[in-house]
């Protein structure tokens, strides 16, 4: 024989005083997290407090770029004690990635100089010996952005740079001189 069902349905103001609490907890989220992270608006402080607020300042991951993309290779060999500087022309804060190898170990200094300044304002970023460097960078400042490679052993060295990002042009600084190398965007298909 089946049991006879006891359970009883809630009362009207059970379910009203359920909704009533369902509100209230859903409008402190609303008000003390959802406004401040979504749209910097607080009107309890609590964002401030819990730093949530931050969320609705935080930049755009994307970032539009003026100039085109680019893509260098470039290689140079180095006989004993000799040297090369390499450098692109960048904009403040325009990104590139990059990997240089050498087959021998060689001194290099990443550095950059301030557009206008010239090697007066020169800065430079991370210097040592070494036979690869892979990385990222920003651009600080406009102006030119690359590295100086010396071989100072007694064989030939060949270093090859792979570089993509949104640098103009370069320009190699070599034997006393310098020539400027254009580097085309990447076509747009």
């Amino acid at each position: 024989m089946a049991e006879p069902n006891t359970t009883q349905a809630p009362s009207s103001k059970n379910i009203l005083k359920a909704t009533s609490v369902a509100f209230v907890v859903g409008l402190i989220i609303l008000l003390a997290a959802i406004l401040p992270a979504e749209f910097g608006v607080d009107p309890l402080g609590i964002g401030e407090l819990t730093g949530v607020i931050a969320l609705s300042r935080a930049e755009n991951p994307f970032e539009a770029k003026l100039e085109m993309h680019r893509t260098d290779y470039v290689e140079f060999e180095l006989g004993p004690f000799q040297s090369v500087e390499y450098k692109y022309t960048m904009d403040l804060d325009a990104p590139m990635v990059f990997t240089w190898i050498a087959d021998r170990e060689v001194y290099f200094d990443m550095h950059a100089e301030p557009a206008g300044l010239g090697e007066e304002g020169a800065e430079s970023f991370e210097q040592g010996n070494d036979v690869s460097r892979t990385g990222s960078f920003h651009a600080p400042f406009a102006g030119i952005h690359g590295w100086f490679w010396e071989n100072r052993g007694l064989s030939t060295v060949v270093v090859r740079l792979y570089a993509s990002g949104f640098f103009l042009d370069s320009t190699v600084f070599r034997d006393g001189g310098d020539y400027s190398r254009p580097i085309d965007p990447i076509a747009r298909q």
